[in-house]
């Protein structure tokens, strides 16, 4: 039976504050791949495959400007079947270009500056959001459509969470119309928290406005360009082998503005590309190669991301399915070829199939996020929050990924071996004297730098459990997810510059629901 909700007063002062280290065990930007599911012969493989399908099988697009840019450099075109084949050379001297790491910078000033920075490349490891859910979970445990406000309040949330390092914008804006939705959902996130906020544009005449709106908050076009303080991504392909012209039309601005941009594919092995795994991989890269070969023609060197985003169809019912075992190893492969490509990856973790935070999500969250932390993923979205297979976020949620991501983060890290963590002494010592290692001065100097303590897990004996209110995981993580959203109002936009950004663009979020107050949860 769940627990009875308890007095949230008698509960918050009885549990104990986690300790504040004073070094973070489990810091943003570790470099990751320990694990390798693939060898290297087999990854050249997989990306020589990937070179095939694209000289013999092509990619399926439409009259456009993007079609005549691809003939003009050398693709061979089949007007009647809309294929347009893509020669080895070309996607070889176009890749040249395409940079092998991306700056997604982070909006704090002075010091502090920098200090949230995403420098994607290599194997470095950031955890964060990701998007688009359409419902959303209350603390009350009722289940409604999502809005726009839905965006401010968790990105209030996830500013207050250590192990969140990014914020993609979650949730659609379900109650404006579709002209609406760009350039506030990027205000909306951007009002809660200084870390660095990802989205995307639905039309091509916004992408002009969300420049214009980064350069407002950066101080001027080459503080923007220097520092990009938004990006997006574009699922500018439908797996597979599809080049979706609309959705081209907007990357195609997001090129021209010289907006950080993830390159997002998304196919399901048994659905939308093979049942095999490595055929799936496959047809990922050549689609990826598609999109590089795209961009770096229109403009050479534009930071775009190796957005990979595979998952499966549960072949037995066609359901999308996104907290597996198949996942993770998708997941982690993609990393590992984008590694030998050197170009940095957006791909995900935390898709939990699950309907609630309960076990399965725990076990879904934790296999997908380990997996892609450990293998070097650079941007991991949907990390936090996500349950029913991307289309449910839940505040409580986010509260226990953000646990779930620090634990993932100390593997990142693993175990320093110098003379020094040997602890020869250290074991000499105390053989030699109290028989015990708690009072030992290594034991005290190493206590908040070697060990991660969990904001929310529980660790306390059963009966100071009981004493504090016998809480659930889910019951916590409701508390505190409250307690934060009570409480936690960022400063993000200074109210002179909030007051300039609404008279320049249609901003429908009340500054009403920004203050103390203005959440009634």
């Amino acid at each position: 039976m769940p627990n009875p909700r308890p007095d949230r007063s008698s509960a918050r002062r009885r549990r104990p504050a986690p300790p504040k280290p004073t070094v973070n065990p489990a810091p943003a930007g570790l470099e990751g791949g320990a694990y390798r599911p693939l060898s290297e012969a087999q990854i050249e493989r997989i990306v020589a495959a990937g070179y095939e399908v694209l000289e013999r099988t092509g990619v399926e697009i439409l009259p456009s400007p993007c079609r005549d840019r691809l003939a003009a450099a050398g693709c061979r075109v089949e007007p009647d079947r809309n294929r347009v084949y893509f020669p080895p050379k070309l996607i070889e001297d176009t890749l040249k270009f395409a940079p092998s790491e991306v700056l997604l910078a982070d909006r704090h000033e002075g010091a502090d500056q920098g200090s949230m920075d995403l420098k994607l490349g290599g194997r470095r490891v950031y955890l964060g959001t990701g998007g688009t859910a359409v419902k959303i979970m209350d603390l009350d445990g009722s289940v409604r459509e999502t809005r726009l406000s839905d965006n401010y309040h968790i990105g209030r949330l996830c500013d207050a969470l250590e192990h969140v390092h990014f914020y993609m914008r979650p949730a659609m804006a379900r109650d404006l119309e579709n002209a609406a939705i760009d350039i506030n959902q990027f205000y909306a996130c951007l009002s809660a928290t200084r870390k660095h906020v990802m989205a995307n544009c639905y039309e091509p005449q916004n992408v002009a406005k969300l420049r214009a709106l980064g350069e407002m908050l950066a101080g001027g076009p080459a503080a923007f360009d220097a520092r990009p303080l938004v990006s997006c991504s574009n699922c500018w392909t439908v797996s597979p082998l599809r080049f979706a012209i609309e959705t081209v039309e907007i990357l195609d601005e997001l090129v021209a503005h010289n907006i950080p941009t993830a390159l997002s594919s998304a196919p399901q092995a048994g659905a939308t590309s093979p049942a095999a795994l490595a055929g799936t991989l496959v047809q990922i890269v050549a689609e990826q190669l598609s999109g590089f070969t795209y961009v770096n023609l229109l403009r050479p060197g534009f930071p775009a991301l190796f957005g990979c985003v595979p998952a499966q169809a549960d072949l037995r019912s066609g359901a999308f399915t996104g907290g597996s075992a198949e996942f993770a190893l998708l997941h982690a492969a993609c990393a590992q070829i984008a590694q030998h490509l050197k170009l940095p990856i957006y791909n995900s973790s935390g898709i939990a199939d699950s309907k609630l935070g309960d076990a399965q999500a725990g076990f879904e969250k934790g296999l997908t996020t380990t997996a892609a932390a450990l293998a070097g993923s650079n941007y991991v979205h949907h990390s936090a929050g996500f349950l029913e297979s991307l289309l449910t976020v839940a505040y409580e949620q986010f509260v226990i990924d953000n646990d779930i991501n620090g634990a993932a983060m100390r593997l990142v890290r693993g175990i320093e071996v110098t003379d020094e963590t040997l602890s020869l002494d250290v074991i000499e010592d105390v053989a030699r004297g109290p028989n015990h290692f708690l009072g030992h001065p290594q034991t005290l100097a190493l206590m908040q730098s070697e060990y991660l303590y969990p904001a929310l897990f529980d660790r306390r004996p059963r009966d100071d459990w009981q004493a504090a209110g016998g809480l659930s995981l889910r019951y916590a993580a409701k508390e505190r997810a409250r307690e934060i959203l009570e409480s936690h109002w960022p400063d993000a936009i200074a109210p002179d510059l909030d007051a300039e950004i609404r008279q320049r663009f249609d901003i429908r979020l009340p500054r009403e629901e920004m203050c103390a107050g203005g959440w009634t949860g």
